[in-house]
C-alpha cells in the first residue's frame, strides 16, 4: 500500500485510506456500510475481480466524500455491458456524478464483443427515456461523436435531431439552434418518414423565429407536402409560412395560404385568422377597414393574443398621429399584454410594444417614460437574443434625446447598460 500515491487510485485503495484514516477495523467498517468482513478484506486487497455492484453501492452510500471517486474507479474497471448500464442509472440518482455519464456512456459504446449498432440503439434507447434535458444532450452528444468515428451515419442523425428538438428550445440560441438543424438537414435519408417531418416543421417555426423568411416558406412547403395528416405541428408551421409571405410584404400569397389555414381543426386558429386577416389589411395600409377589425377583435380575443393587434394599432395611430388613441391603448396596458410569455414571437411582440410605447412617449415629451419603456423592450428581446432589435431600440433613445436636447441622465444610462448587457 506504500506505493499509493505514485498510481491512480484503486477501490482498494479507497477503502484502504478511508479505513485507516478513520481507525476502523472491519468489523466497524462492516458496521457502516452493511458488507461483511469477508468481502471487505478481499476488497481492500484487491482481490475481487468481479465486485458486484449492491456491495459497491453500499460502499459507496457509506462514503459519500468518496462517491463519485469510487463510482469512476467501477465503471473503468468493468467491461460487461449489463452492468456498466446499471452503473449509468446509479449515477443519474446523484446530480454531483451526472458528469460521469458521458465518460460511462462511451465506455459502454466500446464493450467488446457487442454489435456497433446494437450498442448504440440500446444507449439511445436508454437515453430518450431520461427526464433531465441537459443529461439527454450530453449522452447524445456522446453517441453523435461515437457515431462519426465510426460511420454509422443512422445514429449521427437520430442523436443531432434529438439534440436539437432539445437546444431549440433555449430562446438565446435560436440563431445558433438554427444552423444545427441545418446539419441534421444533410442527414436527411438516415431518418424516417415522421423524423423528416419534424425537423422540417420545426425548422419552419425556427426560421420564422428567426427572421428568415424564405427559409420559412421553402420548409413549410417540404413538411406539409411529407405530411398527410392534419396535425397541430403543421398548423401551426402553417401559420408561420403565412406570416413569412406577410412580413416579406407578399400579402397575395398570405391571403391564398390563410384560406387553406382556415381548415385547420384547431382551437388557435379561429383567433389567428382574425389577427392575420387585420393585419394583411393594416400592412396594406387600408387604414378604413384595418383599424375597426382591429379594435374589434381586441375586445373578443383572449389576453395572449391581444398584443399582437395592440402594436399594428399603435404603429397606425403614429403614422396618422392619433395620440389620443394612442394614449386610450397605453392606459389598457395591463389589460392588454399576456402574463406569461414563452414564445420567441409572444417576447418579440412585447418588445415591439414597449418600443412603440416609447417612441409615443418620447414624441409627447414624456423622457423618463421613454426610456423606462426602452428598457422593457430591450428586456425582451435580449430574451430572444435579437441583437438588431436591441440596437434599434438603443438608436431610438439616442434619436429623441439629441431631438429634443435631452441629456442621458447617469441613471439612465446605467439602466440601458444594465439591461442590454
Amino acid at each position: 500500500m506504500m506505493g499509493i500515491l505514485n498510481h491512480n487510485k484503486s477501490i482498494s485503495d479507497i477503502i484502504f485510506q478511508f479505513r485507516k484514516e478513520n481507525n476502523l477495523t472491519y468489523t466497524e467498517f462492516e458496521e457502516l456500510t452493511g458488507v461483511s468482513r469477508s468481502v471487505l478484506h478481499r476488497m481492500e486487497r484487491g482481490e475481487t475481480k468481479r465486485l458486484e455492484l449492491k456491495n459497491l453501492k453500499a460502499i459507496a452510500a457509506a462514503l459519500p466524500a468518496h462517491y463519485t471517486e469510487i463510482m469512476e474507479c467501477y465503471f473503468q474497471e468493468e467491461h460487461r455491458t449489463d452492468n456498466l448500464f446499471e452503473i449509468l442509472n446509479e449515477i443519474l440518482t446523484c446530480e454531483e456524478t451526472h458528469s460521469l455519464a458521458p465518460k460511462i456512456a462511451l465506455k459502454i459504446l466500446q464493450s467488446p464483443n457487442k454489435d456497433t449498432e446494437d450498442v448504440l440503439q440500446r444507449l439511445y434507447e436508454f437515453t430518450e427515456k431520461l427526464s433531465d434535458s441537459s443529461l439527454r444532450v450530453a449522452l447524445y452528444k456522446t453517441i453523435v461523436r461515437y457515431s462519426r468515428e465510426h460511420g454509422v451515419m443512422k445514429y449521427i442523425a437520430k442523436g443531432l435531431l434529438q439534440k436539437h428538438l432539445i437546444e431549440r428550445l433555449d430562446l438565446k440560441r435560436l440563431e445558433k439552434s438554427f444552423h444545427d438543424g441545418q446539419e441534421v438537414l444533410h442527414y436527411l435519408n438516415f431518418l424516417s418518414l415522421e423524423e423528416q417531418i419534424t425537423i422540417y416543421l420545426r425548422m419552419t417555426l425556427l426560421a420564422f423565429a428567426t427572421k428568415k423568411y424564405d427559409e420559412c416558406i421553402q420548409m413549410c412547403k417540404v413538411g406539409v407536402l411529407l405530411e398527410q395528416n392534419d396535425t397541430e405541428l403543421k398548423a401551426r408551421a402553417y401559420l408561420a409560412m403565412i406570416n413569412s409571405y406577410l412580413l416579406s410584404g407578399n400579402y397575395d400569397e398570405a391571403e391564398k395560404a390563410l384560406e387553406i389555414f382556415e381548415l385547420f381543426k384547431y382551437d388557435f386558429v379561429d383567433e389567428a385568422v382574425k389577427i392575420t386577416r387585420a393585419v394583411i389589411k393594416a400592412k396594406k395600409k387600408e387604414y378604413d377597414k384595418a383599424v375597426p377589425m382591429l379594435q374589434s377583435y381586441i375586445e373578443e380575443l383572449g389576453k395572449e393574443n391581444k398584443v399582437h393587434l395592440i402594436i399594428e394599432l399603435l404603429d397606425i395611430y403614429l403614422e396618422t398621429e392619433n395620440m389620443k388613441a394612442v394614449a386610450e391603448i397605453l392606459d389598457k396596458e395591463n389589460e392588454l399584454l399576456p402574463d406569461h410569455p414563452q414564445t420567441p414571437q409572444k417576447h418579440f411582440d412585447i418588445g415591439m410594444y414597449y418600443r412603440l410605447k416609447s417612441v409615443c412617449n418620447f414624441k409627447v415629451g414624456l423622457f423618463e417614460e421613454g426610456i423606462e419603456a426602452i428598457a422593457h423592450s430591450l428586456n425582451h428581446f435580449g430574451i430572444i437574443n435579437d441583437l438588431k432589435e436591441r440596437e434599434e431600440c438603443i438608436r431610438i433613445v439616442l434619436y429623441y434625446s439629441s431631438k429634443y436636447s435631452k441629456a442621458i441622465q447617469p441613471c439612465h444610462a446605467n439602466l440601458l447598460k444594465k439591461v442590454y448587457n
